[in-house]
């Protein structure tokens, strides 16, 4: 309740609210998941916390299975990924790195993806980054359960390459991987394995990057390039422009089961008027968010918002920054 009226008083962007799958997101006692619907939450997840174990991981999905909400997660086995910063690869080793091996998500895939299929819970894999998870959700949605995924757009863009240099602004949790995932990544958008693409904003303040690599706060202020990147992967031929926006939209709508997303009579009229002509350079001046780290500096970018509609009515608009 206190989050949606903070929305409201901002009066900006539609927040939907996700409620936790345990209590405090302890990893151990499920939520009262009946009083978190009734609030209005889309769904449950334990954010990046753990859970206790595999046998506290199926009573939460069954519990969440009888309310009809979707478990929103994280897919990481913390006993292969716990003091990692990299991918677990030839980067990391020369750097002297803790990495986090690519078994850290697939084993987490397969553990969840066999406790869905025994509970019959509607799930969603956040921000997934190896090629073999992609694949492994795939044959899932072939076989008929009932799963979703989503990839963050740096993962599209950047690899572990990228961090040769020790640079924080590529700390991301999950890590960056290699190019084969990359790849692999794009494919599984195309074909509409992934259902979402998302920002995966983490803006943070300067301090929390200027720590040495593993001590940095992981992640990058996302929200200003996420139209950018999208709109990127048109300009080079990976996505027809109706499959990119759909991915941003009306993919992202139907994973939360909300009906928005679409432009149609009857639907909410949320909406983003962009110019896809426009170009501009990323740099920490222009970003809009309060978080200037971006792995994207000093890239040239496709595309900038002019306006945004929410329930018809106009909350931003570029001439008025």
């Amino acid at each position: 309740e206190l989050i949606r009226h903070r929305a409201n008083e901002a009066d900006a962007a539609r927040v939907v609210t996700l409620g936790a799958l345990t209590r405090a997101l302890d990893g151990e006692h499920l939520s009262e998941m009946a009083a978190l619907k009734q609030a209005g939450c889309v769904g449950v997840a334990n954010a990046l916390k753990p859970l206790a174990s595999t046998r506290i991981g199926r009573r939460a999905f069954e519990y969440a299975a009888t309310f009809d909400l979707t478990v929103f997660l994280h897919a990481d086995d913390p006993a292969l990924s716990i003091d990692g910063c990299l991918h677990e690869g030839h980067t990391s080793t020369r750097l002297g790195l803790r990495g986090i091996p690519e078994a850290a998500e697939t084993v987490a895939v397969a553990r969840d993806l066999a406790l869905i299929q025994q509970t019959g819970v509607r799930a969603h894999f956040c921000r997934l980054t190896t090629e073999r998870a992609v694949r492994m959700v795939a044959r899932a949605q072939f076989d008929g359960l009932p799963v979703t995924a989503d990839v963050a757009t740096p993962y599209l863009y950047l690899t572990d390459l990228d961090a040769a240099e020790f640079n924080p602004d590529f700390h991301f949790i999950p890590p960056l991987r290699t190019q084969n995932d990359r790849a692999g990544l794009i494919n599984g958008l195309r074909e509409g394995t992934l259902n979402a693409l998302c920002s995966d904003h983490q803006p943070h303040e300067e301090d929390a990057k200027l720590a040495p690599f593993p001590a940095t706060e992981p992640g990058a202020s996302g929200i200003d390039t996420l139209l950018p990147l999208t709109l990127k992967l048109v300009q080079e031929e990976h996505l027809t422009l109706s499959d990119a926006i759909a991915r941003v939209t009306c993919g992202p709508a139907a994973v939360l089961n909300m009906p928005c997303g679409e432009l149609s009579v009857g639907r909410v009229a949320d909406i983003c008027i962009f110019d896809a002509n426009a170009h501009w350079q990323v740099n920490p001046g222009n970003l809009l968010s309060q978080g200037k780290n971006t792995p994207f500096t000093g890239w040239e970018m496709p595309g900038q918002v002019r306006y945004t509609l929410r329930d018809g009515h106009i909350i931003y608009t570029r001439e008025a920054r």
